[in-house]
């Protein structure tokens, strides 16, 4: 913590980022001083938009919103606990949604507790309206031609036009 000031991480793939992930990032900033959003190379994932798309979808939907506290985004690779050590974080947000989130992300919490004794993992449930919310069921809507613009920020729509067309051509 430095001069009084506390930051937390929220780390994540967001491909892409939904209103669920909006809703955390609120909720975190009424606990936290800073929050960083580190969007994640994520190499165990084949992720439908490129990291550099991930990135700017982050960042247009940071710029976006209103806040209550600084957020910064920035993109990553490796460990998140090394990373929450670096940027001098005392916690790392989760997002929980349900039960079944609950065992991978315990797992994953002990494992940064080990690596960075200091940091604490801190787990959120986004809003009630984004509870069933996930990027990966925003996609599977998506490439099946539904409506996900009540699911996503506006922005996010133009990506996936762009991103399904260049699929359909191939």
């Amino acid at each position: 913590m430095k001069n009084g000031i506390k930051k937390a991480i929220y780390p994540g793939t967001f491909d892409p980022v939904t209103n669920g992930h909006l809703s955390l990032m609120e909720r975190a900033c009424h606990l936290f001083d800073e929050l960083v959003v580190a969007v994640s190379t994520n190499a165990t994932k084949a992720p439908l938009f490129d990291f550099e798309d991930r990135l700017k979808m982050v960042n247009v939907a940071v710029k976006n919103e209103t806040f209550a506290c600084k957020i910064t985004v920035i993109g990553f690779d490796g460990l998140l606990a090394e990373l929450a050590k670096k940027e001098k974080a005392v916690a790392i947000i989760r997002g929980l949604r349900a039960l079944t989130d609950f065992e991978f992300e315990f797992q994953m919490a002990l494992m940064n507790r080990k690596i960075a004794r200091d940091v604490e993992t801190v787990f959120l449930m986004p809003s009630l309206s984004w509870v069933y919310l996930s990027s990966t069921l925003v996609k599977d809507v998506a490439r099946n031609g539904g409506d996900v613009s009540e699911l996503v920020p506006a922005h996010v729509l133009d990506f996936f036009t762009r991103k399904l067309k260049s699929k359909k051509k191939k």
